[in-house]
């Protein structure tokens, strides 16, 4: 393979992934993690996680399909798809719990105020001393003593999110590289170079996303509120679509189930 033909499988490989972190059911579940968060930096770590998680899921199976000629077979294949279907209506789930904590509190005459990045809603009177906890006795006060500065729960969500999506789409990238390159070698650097661009692709659609709601936010009252409960709702209609598409009309739980990896 001459040098031109290996920077062509880089850049390809690269673009390619940068591409493939748009898909709706993505930046639906990105959306759905960073809707909260005003911090660009700790946005495009989510961003990083989720890529992270994708990357992983796509190398390891990928490479067992290029190397060993690993054959998914059609209701496994649906059944990886289904999962971020599923996964995609408990974070529209969370979303909306979390909305409608935040309206339970503002229902008690409750006013928004923040100990850092954690943004929340309590009842207190209107005076300075009598706020009734210190800035550490928050949940993410709590979770930050616990897990360090960045928030360990903060980097799970989006790497579980990022693993599940990798189970849903490897086998269509492996298939292609099958397709085009014949040098396993290449193959599976095709598919780190890819996992490389889908990290750098989602680091700027959450970095995005946060600037956004940071620009928006400080200027609309109650948006940030609002907005989680648009993606809340977005992402369990997109769930429960993902879900029917792979359990009726490709018949998952069919006789003949049919599955075209995408």
């Amino acid at each position: 393979m001459n040098m031109f033909t290996l920077l062509s499988i880089v850049a390809i490989g690269f673009f390619l992934g940068m591409r493939h972190a748009t898909d709706p059911d993505h930046v639906i579940a990105v959306t759905t993690i960073v809707s909260n968060q005003r911090n660009i930096g700790r946005a495009a770590l989510v961003g990083a996680m989720w890529g992270l998680g994708h990357t992983v899921t796509i190398f390891i199976v990928g490479s067992a399909i290029i190397l060993f000629n690993v054959v998914i077979p059609v209701r496994l294949g649906l059944a990886m798809e289904l999962s971020v279907g599923c996964m995609l209506i408990l974070l529209g789930i969370w979303n909306l719990c979390s909305f409608k904590d935040a309206v339970s509190h503002n229902a008690a005459h409750a006013h928004p105020h923040t100990h850092g990045d954690y943004v929340h809603n309590h009842p207190h009177k209107h005076d300075p001393e009598s706020h009734p906890h210190s800035p550490e006795q928050t949940p993410l006060g709590r979770l930050d003593r616990t897990f360090g500065k960045l928030g360990l729960y903060q980097l799970v969500r989006p790497l579980v999110v990022g693993v599940v999506h990798g189970l849903a789409g490897s086998a269509a990238v492996a298939l292609l590289i099958l397709a085009s390159i014949h040098n396993s070698r290449w193959a599976i650097v095709y598919l780190l170079v890819f996992g490389v661009g889908t990290i750098a692709g989602m680091m700027l659609i959450t970095m995005s996303i946060a600037s956004t709601f940071r620009f928006v936010g400080d200027r609309v009252a109650g948006f940030s509120r609002r907005l989680g409960m648009a993606s809340g709702f977005i992402s369990l209609a997109f769930g429960f679509f993902v879900a029917y598409q792979i359990c009726v009309v490709q018949g998952l739980f069919g006789a003949a189930p049919q599955w075209t990896p995408h």
